[in-house]
């Protein structure tokens, strides 16, 4: 299941959970929506939300993971309001954050 997350997910991205290697401009951007928004459920499981940096929460997930991932986050899945409450935030700001929300449940995923 995880070869599906490196196509879009890593296009362009430096590796998070390396070493001191840097992140990406979109994950930096995505790192930075997710701290402010994202981690208060994700980072305790608040309302059944998969743990960001618990692979197996993201294995249960849909086969078509970033289409639907980034769906969900947009748009509301479940527990989980559309942009995570934040109305003010872009399809491109929550798609980021989706990325790097991967990146700290996969973080041994290389480039191809």
């Amino acid at each position: 299941m995880i070869a599906r997350v490196t196509p879009l997910l890593l296009a362009g991205a430096a590796t998070l959970g390396m070493a001191g290697e840097p992140l990406s401009e979109r994950l930096e951007a995505g790192k930075a929506v997710y701290e402010a928004h994202c981690q208060k459920c994700h980072q305790a499981g608040k309302s059944g939300a998969p743990l960001s940096r618990l692979s197996e929460d993201w294995y249960r997930r849909s086969d078509n993971w970033e289409a639907v991932l980034f769906e969900h986050a947009n748009a509301g899945y479940l527990a989980m309001p559309a942009k995570g409450g934040s109305e003010g935030l872009t399809e491109y700001d929550v798609d980021t954050a989706a990325e790097y929300m991967l990146t700290l449940a996969h973080p041994g995923i290389t480039q191809d």
